[in-house]
This record gives structure tokens, C-alpha cells and sequence, in this order.
């Protein structure tokens, strides 16, 4: 997992670069004609990524404390928040789209729209993963609940599965720190 975060870390690193030798290098920026980017949305979105960290976190710690339901009611809280954060994003670039910054619109519109949809794109695949945790927990609880196994048995329940349930919480916290570096560099600086 770190070789994967590592290679996930030096693609966004390089394309944050590519951001700041475009805006370096422009005269003004935004470029003439086009509009500041929008603070509000992107703004919501760092406090529902940041919240979907918390959630996590707070996961990890009902598990440990041998409270699989809280777990699992946290990991949908995660799960629902990733969703969320997805769904303003599509609203981000449609807002984009409507103030007329689109892929064709030079060097802003290509980088904000490439960065942010790979960004997306790895949310996505954390919500996959979390996913699957929410279904495996749900499973592992009701399988506890009614004191037998679970058509495909529990596979030795959730807390028996804590350093894979950790190694996604990695993945989780890192498409977190991803997206507030994004922040930072294209929408407050």
C-alpha cells in the first residue's frame, strides 16, 4: 500500500507541478476573459472529505473497541460522505462549465479539470473499497446478531480483517490530504 500511495503521490505531485509552472509562467491568472475559480463548493467539499476522515478514524476506534456496529456505522457514514463529496464535484464542474471554464478553454480549464477528475476518479475507488467494508461489516454484525453464520460466513469478522480495514483507511486519508493540497494550490492561492 505505501508503493501504491507513493506512486499515487508523485502522479499528483507532478500535475500540481505542471499547475504551478502554468500559472508561473501566465501573466495574469486566471487568464484574461475567464473567471476566478469558485471558493464555495470546492470549500464544502474539503469539509466533507475532512469529515469523512474523522468518520474513518472514529471506525478504526469502535473496532478496536470491540463495538463492530458503531464500526460499521461509521464506515457508512464514510461511505455516504465519499458519495457526497463525488456529487459536488459533478456539481463543480457543471458550475465550471455554466461560467464558461471548460476542457477547451486553455491551460485553467485543461489542468483544473484533469486534477480534479483523476482525483474523483481515486475517491471513487476508496468509495469501492469502502464499499465492500460496509458489506463484509453488515454481514459480520448480523451474523452476531442472530448468533449463526451468514450465508458466506463472516471470514473471521471485521476485527479479524483490522490491518486490511486499516491499510483502505490509508487510501482514505490519503485521497483526503490529496484533495486539500488541491485546494490550497488552485482555489485559495
Amino acid at each position: 500500500m505505501v508503493v501504491a500511495l507513493g506512486s499515487f503521490g508523485i502522479l499528483f505531485a507532478c500535475l500540481l507541478f505542471m499547475y504551478a509552472a502554468l500559472r508561473s509562467q501566465a501573466v495574469a491568472w486566471p487568464p484574461p476573459g475567464l473567471p476566478e475559480l469558485p471558493l464555495f463548493l470546492p470549500l464544502v467539499n474539503t469539509g466533507v472529505i475532512a469529515g469523512s476522515s474523522a468518520m474513518f478514524v472514529l471506525a478504526l476506534d469502535a473496532l478496536e473497541g470491540g463495538r463492530r456496529s458503531r464500526a460499521v456505522g461509521f464506515i457508512a457514514s464514510t461511505f455516504a460522505l465519499g458519495c457526497v463529496f463525488v456529487g459536488l464535484q459533478l456539481l463543480l464542474w457543471s458550475r465550471l462549465a455554466d461560467a464558461g471554464i471548460t476542457m477547451r478553454t486553455g491551460a485553467l480549464g485543461t489542468v483544473v479539470y484533469v486534477l480534479t477528475a483523476l482525483h474523483a476518479l481515486h475517491v471513487v475507488g476508496g468509495i469501492l473499497a469502502l464499499a465492500y467494508w460496509l458489506a463484509f461489516g453488515l454481514r459480520d454484525v448480523l451474523a452476531s446478531a442472530i448468533g449463526g453464520a451468514v450465508r458466506g460466513g463472516s471470514r473471521g469478522g471485521l476485527a479479524a480483517h483490522s490491518t486490511m480495514l486499516r491499510l483502505c483507511g490509508m487510501y482514505w486519508h490519503f485521497v483526503g490530504v490529496v484533495w486539500v493540497v488541491m485546494f490550497v494550490t488552485m482555489f485559495l492561492l
